[in-house]
């Protein structure tokens, strides 16, 4: 299995080091499976898009803006 090396915030390391008793590695693998699934079906679903890059933009600041004016008013 190929090696990683992450690089983390001061605290984040000074808490890991206090708890070695926990699995970190096995921690960071799993999370980092499940971004790694979330991104496989949003390939999926794109993969016969043919909306471009500003299509995308358009569509998200859209929503956004409709969010907002929901949730303000």
């Amino acid at each position: 299995m190929p090696n990683m090396t992450l690089s983390v915030p001061r605290e984040l390391h000074r808490i890991v080091k206090q708890h070695n008793e926990i699995k970190w590695s096995e921690i960071a693998r799993r999370a980092m499976w499940e971004q790694a699934k979330k991104v496989q079906l949003m390939d999926k679903l794109t993969e016969n898009s043919e909306f471009t890059e500003e299509d995308v933009e358009f569509l998200d600041h859209k929503v956004k803006e409709k969010l907002l004016k929901r949730l303000s008013g």
